[in-house]
């Protein structure tokens, strides 16, 4: 099976890989997996003064001890590897059939695919919190082995929070972990150097140089390990040792100025500019990349978004230009746009076709042009029965996708009846935030709907029906009967009511209204990186140079 790169694919992720993704193809996955924090994530969309604003739930990230957790336990216990079947057994025992457990076993399923898809020189990062983290390294252990543990990354997502004002007597938690493990010892290895700080360069690069003003450290010339490791003795300046350099070398060193003795008799020393070093190599602890901000120009509004220069670092690190980088929880997709800049081929994979919309929307705001591909979506009709028979919410957020319509929150009786989601439009000279009120059926239709549409949208500019079936004949009449809306902007009459079908989208229909406002927040434009272009992101939260291997 030949791996298809730049793809996006709507649907399990487990599915996904074990269909579509080959053995020993992947060069670096990135996964940010829903954390079994009881917390819900919501998909928040873009601010503004004009409007109050949506939440739809995108996916609940506690998992329970369900029919389908027993199952893939049981699976993993009779068919996994023996290792990860034995973890899997021992901690169902310990821990009991509860939540934690339905989490890793979600998780661990998944893990053993992704060691699967990875090549020998490849890598994973898994990010996830203090909760899960010491879960998950278990289950990885047994996955890609101890030996194969790399790091514990600490990012430090937030400067300070704290919740004792409400009582509580924990220690604010302001980081988040990186695992990062490899398949194999040998893998891919780029060494990033982030800048000295000031408290490391006035002690170690506190003397500057008459004449220049370049500022040096006095390094050691002695070698470690002496003869052991077959470094040579001699006499230098009137002191014997074993030396780091050949007599030879030594002297032409000291003609040129870098090796400095500073009083008969002392150990020579080498000087070492500040100027020549690449910077400090990177630790594992970053706290130098911010989490984005209310206002930052990137941010989507997805509450679980991670800053593009912590991808773009991970990228950079883990993988070369070309390679594939998979990301099998992709949510609004960072990883995928830090590949695309960076050069190399992607897949992203993501649960809900709310996702797979944020992507294509920042994908193509991002990158003008881009060419890729989409797999799960429905391309005809017959795929449009399908998903709506599968899972009806997620056939009414794509056909809320076609009409760029912002869904509006969780389906609860007495709350929003009747809308399924918004359009915005901008009218009265721009003065006016004005919507269109969405309503999809997958089932059966009946006037009774455009009737109800009306009644809904009484005080909004105008309503849309969008169906799978086509529409019965007292529907129309009963959308003409609507009138029409008068927009003072375009100085036009537009129908109040609209019906149309899926059929019709696929056919490239457009809705008869004035020009929309996207729900997402848009994307900036991003620069691709090739050859020696500088990052658009501040130096100090990306890498300041890329090591030759020196």
């Amino acid at each position: 099976m030949e791996l298809a790169t730049n793809v996006l694919y709507y649907g399990d992720n487990l599915d996904i890989l074990r269909k579509y993704i080959p053995d020993n193809s992947v060069d670096l996955t990135y996964l940010d997996p829903p954390f079994n924090s009881r917390r819900s994530y919501n998909i928040l969309f873009k601010e503004s003064e004009h409007w109050s604003e949506a939440q739809v739930r995108a996916f609940g990230d506690t998992w329970h001890w369900t029919e389908a957790a027993e199952k893939t336990y049981l699976e993993l216990v009779q068919n996994g590897p023996m290792k990860v079947a034995q973890l899997i057994d021992a901690l169902h025992r310990a821990i009991g059939e509860n939540d934690v457990t339905a989490y890793l076993v979600m998780m661990a399923i998944r893990l053993v695919e992704l060691h699967r898809v990875l090549k020998d020189t490849g890598s994973l990062w898994l990010h996830c919190d203090p909760t899960a983290s010491h879960y998950l390294k278990l289950v990885l252990d047994q996955v890609f082995g101890p030996a194969n543990f790399q790091n514990e990354i600490v990012w430090k997502r937030s400067s300070a929070h704290s919740d004792v004002g409400q009582g509580a007597k924990h220690m604010g938690r302001i980081h988040d972990v990186i695992l990062f493990y490899s398949k194999g010892e040998e893998f891919t290895s780029n060494t990033l150097y982030t800048a000295y700080d000031k408290g490391y360069l006035d002690s170690f690069y506190r003397h500057d140089e008459p004449g220049t003003g370049r500022r040096y450290t006095l390094d050691n010339l002695v070698a470690p390990g002496a003869e052991a490791k077959g470094n040579p003795q001699y006499e230098f300046l009137g002191v014997t040792r074993y030396w780091r350099f050949s007599k030879e070398r030594m002297q032409q060193l000291y003609e040129q100025g870098r090796v400095v003795q500073t009083r008969p008799g002392t150990v020579p020393r080498y000087k070492r500019y500040l100027d020549d070093m690449p910077g400090l190599p990177m630790q594992d602890v970053w706290d130098d990349i911010p989490p984005i901000g209310s206002q930052a120009k990137e941010r989507l509004g997805y509450p679980t978004q991670k800053p593009q220069a912590l991808l773009e670092r991970i990228v950079s690190i883990a993988s070369n230009e070309g390679d594939v980088v998979l990301d099998p929880f992709c949510g609004c997709g960072t990883a995928v746009v830090a590949a695309q800049r960076l050069d190399r081929r992607w897949i992203g994979i993501d649960v809900t076709h709310l996702a797979i919309a944020v992507m294509k929307k920042r994908l193509e705001d991002s990158f003008p042009g881009i060419k890729y591909e989409v797999v799960g979506e429905p391309k005809d009709v017959n795929g449009a029965r399908a998903l709506a028979h599968h899972d009806r919410y997620q056939f009414q957020w794509w056909a809320l996708s076609l009409v760029k319509a912002q869904p509006v929150g969780e389906k609860k009786k007495g709350a929003d009846k009747g809308i399924d989601g918004v359009i915005r439009f901008m009218d009265d000279h721009g003065k006016t935030a004005r919507r269109a009120i969405v309503q999809v059926k997958s089932g059966a239709v009946h006037v009774k709907d455009i009737r109800e549409l009306r009644t809904v949208s009484a005080n909004d500019a105008m309503g849309v029906f969008i169906t799978l079936l086509p529409p019965t004949e007292e529907m129309k009449v009963e959308a003409v009967a609507a009138g029409s809306y008068h927009s003072p902007l375009w100085d036009r009459d537009f129908p109040r009511i609209q019906i149309v079908t899926i059929e019709e989208l696929f056919q490239g229909k457009a809705l008869n209204m004035p020009p929309i406002t996207s729900p997402f927040a848009k994307a900036p434009k991003v620069a691709i990186k090739n050859g020696g272009q500088e990052y658009l992101f501040d130096a100090n939260a990306l890498t300041a140079a890329v090591s030759d291997g020196e």
